[in-house]
């Protein structure tokens, strides 16, 4: 039986599940994750689509899309940040805090090119993206 991680915006009028477990999990370090997180890095968890359902207040989600590339969407409410889609990657990025009963173990950092906060944490840095969702797959020294 898979497991369900429950998980909310910062007010709780949005709710959703993400069933099974990740297809990924890492930091990311794009200009754009940081901006947007507010912070020096993004954790990420990476679904597929369908593993994750809105339980509640569904019309409390706002997205906002810079580039087509990533629908970041947020509650309309309190502006707490809950997922982003990923279409060409066909992943869903629910971000880690979203999830608190799921064990976070980052298994990579990705644009590691743009950090400013470099983590010596022994995980593999990427460049970019892995080759395989599009990015060069070329590896950068911690």
């Amino acid at each position: 039986m898979s497991k369900t991680y429950k998980g909310a915006c910062f007010c709780g009028a949005v709710t959703l599940e993400a069933t099974g477990e990740p297809d990924g999990m890492g930091y990311c370090h794009c200009r754009s994750c940081r901006s947007w997180s507010a912070g020096p890095v993004n954790a990420f968890t990476l679904w597929k689509p369908e593993a994750v359902k809105v339980t509640q207040g569904e019309g409390e989600i706002a997205t906002y899309a810079k580039t087509p590339a990533s629908a970041r969407k947020y509650c309309r409410q309190c502006g707490g940040h809950l997922m982003t889609m990923h279409p060409g990657f066909g992943l869903m990025d629910v971000y880690a805090a979203t999830l608190p009963e799921l064990e976070f173990k980052p298994g990579v950092h990705v644009n590691y090119a743009e950090t400013v906060l470099p983590i010596k944490d022994g995980l593999p840095k990427l460049k970019d993206f892995p080759a395989e969702l599009g990015g060069s797959g070329e590896m950068m020294a911690e």
